[in-house]
């Protein structure tokens, strides 16, 4: 296995974007992964694509022949990639594999949702494809309402309080309001958030991530190449991935997501790291619950203590273990299939110190987690600065 950095990054905004269209938004994100590495299309050697479901928000499939015909790049080859939200994540692990492996060196990594160019009603059936449409679909069951089970349950195991959890909203609207990228660039409280339109019990409106089209890319290259690009190496030292079941029902506890666990330990242990090593982390928090709950899984505290960690502000940018200092999902927007590729956008952009305002002093590991539907599939990436 060859070491492999990430040498390119770019970002869209992310928003309700009806002006642009599908095909440019990721080209403007690739376009700018490769200035900001310096290179010219022409050295790409693969890209792939993690996307969810363009076929039912822009009624187009066939997205990876779409993206390098509009991008310019054919006849490489791309693949899409589709992992419901962990689109992104699984993308980026992909071509982690291709680059580490020796079968491509220079690989073009993205991931792309547009979902508002259809009414919320079609975006929530889209959206509940991603759960076990059998068991959970065809009885009206959607994600907010799966993620409530998990906050009922873990509220009365724990003793989890909505308080906390409005904490995690109000923390991640604070450092997206530092965000020029995110969605939505303002500060919100603990009273607007308890008081916001209920969604599903105990979940309110301001405990839900929104719907949002952008996209995100990232340039990976052998290390031994690295220093061409970029005078900051930025390497991928571990990525894990894990299978679980689709649907709720089968799973033994509702209170943690076992890909999770079994990913980032599959993370840790390729990285040789450990929970107390990682500076700073993006978590998959399309609900405030499940950041609660990712950062129990991940590690970073017990069981049942996420709680009272957000209250606390020890994951606030100033804390023991800043958490989403992008925003998060919460406010700096989740088009399901670019978002585990802005996550390592944003971590690579804290290890270089290029961060602004919700920069992370010192910061030399990072960690991102993607996760599909309701925890079907896991992946979890560690990012560190190299010598």
């Amino acid at each position: 296995m060859r070491d492999v950095a990430i040498v390119g990054i770019g970002i869209t905004k992310f928003g309700e974007l009806w002006d642009t269209s599908f095909r440019d938004l990721f080209v403007d994100a690739g376009g700018r992964a490769l200035k900001d590495a310096g290179m010219d299309g022409n050295e790409i050697d693969a890209m792939y694509v993690g996307n969810m479901s363009a076929g039912q928000f822009i009624q187009q499939e066939h997205v990876a022949s779409l993206i390098a015909d509009h991008a310019g790049l054919v006849p490489i080859p791309c693949t899409r990639v589709e992992a419901a939200c962990a689109s992104g994540g699984l993308a980026l692990r992909q071509a982690f594999i291709a680059v580490t492996s020796g079968i491509h060196d220079i690989v073009a990594v993205g991931g792309i949702e547009k979902m508002t160019d259809i009414l919320s009603d079609q975006t929530t059936g889209a959206l509940v494809t991603a759960a076990d449409k059998e068991w959970e679909g065809y009885v009206g069951t959607t994600f907010p309402g799966l993620y409530g089970l998990m906050a009922r349950r873990h509220m009365h195991k724990f003793g989890t309080t909505e308080e906390q959890m409005a904490q995690v909203a109000v923390k991640n609207h604070k450092n997206g309001a530092l965000n020029p990228r995110a969605q939505y660039q303002r500060e919100i409280t603990v009273e607007q958030v308890l008081n916001s339109p209920i969604v599903t019990e105990p979940l309110n409106l301001f405990d839900c991530s929104p719907i949002t089209d952008g996209s995100a890319a990232v340039i990976l290259a052998p290390a031994n190449k690295a220093r061409k690009y970029t005078d900051t190496l930025i390497l991928i030292s571990g990525s894990g991935q894990a299978s679980g079941t689709l649907s709720l029902h089968d799973r033994e506890s509702l209170t943690e997501i076992p890909t999770t666990i079994q990913s980032a330990r599959t993370a840790y242990e390729m990285a040789d790291v450990g929970p107390k090593d990682i500076d700073l982390a993006e978590v998959h928090d399309c609900f405030t619950i499940a950041e609660i709950m990712a950062i129990e899984d991940l590690g970073f505290c017990e069981k049942g203590e996420g709680g009272s960690l957000a209250e606390d502000g020890k994951t606030a940018l100033n804390g023991e273990i800043p958490i989403n200092t992008s925003g998060g999902l919460k406010s700096k927007g989740h088009p399901v299939g670019a978002t585990g590729i802005a996550q390592a956008v944003e971590v690579v952009s804290q290890l270089r110190g290029d961060s602004g305002k919700r920069q992370v002093d010192g910061a030399e590991i990072g960690l991102t987690h993607n996760i599909g539907g309701s925890g079907g599939t896991g992946v979890v990436h560690i990012l560190e600065r190299g010598d």
